[in-house]
């Protein structure tokens, strides 16, 4: 992706660095797609959940990467990505997981441990914006 067409990151002084493989902030300018990516859980293609916290994420991710390639985008056009984990122990275990995904993508993150997902089986859950300029 070439300078004129990459999002911008963000990333003021002042304020301590990213504490992780994420951006503070991304400026996407111009015509362009947005795509805004529903929460995405370990449920493979045919239906069947995997189990355990790493492989329910590494299949959530693997379907937000198919939604992405289906608009035309990959990761370097994530612009912002929020997770969700129902148990704190599983925080050391998501960078691992989600750094094959993002590659040198930094998009603006937020990680939030929350007391359930929508279904009590699911342990993880992933959502993100993306935006490609024209």
């Amino acid at each position: 992706m070439n300078a004129s067409t990459a999002n911008r990151i963000v990333s003021p002084e002042g304020i301590a660095p990213p504490l992780g493989a994420y951006s503070h902030g991304i400026a996407a300018a111009g015509p362009g797609q947005w795509l805004h990516i529903a929460g995405q859980v370990g449920v493979a293609p045919d239906g069947t959940l995997a189990q355990g916290f790493e492989a329910q994420a590494r299949q959530a991710w693997a379907n937000l990467a198919a939604v992405l390639r289906e608009a035309g985008m990959d990761a370097r056009h994530l612009v912002r990505v929020g997770s969700f984990l129902v148990d704190p122990a599983h925080l050391p275990l998501l960078g691992p997981v989600r750094q094959p995904f993002l590659g040198e993508a930094r998009p603006a993150s937020t990680v939030l441990v929350v007391r359930a997902l929508a279904r009590p089986e699911w342990l993880f859950e992933v959502e993100a914006t993306a935006f490609r300029r024209e």
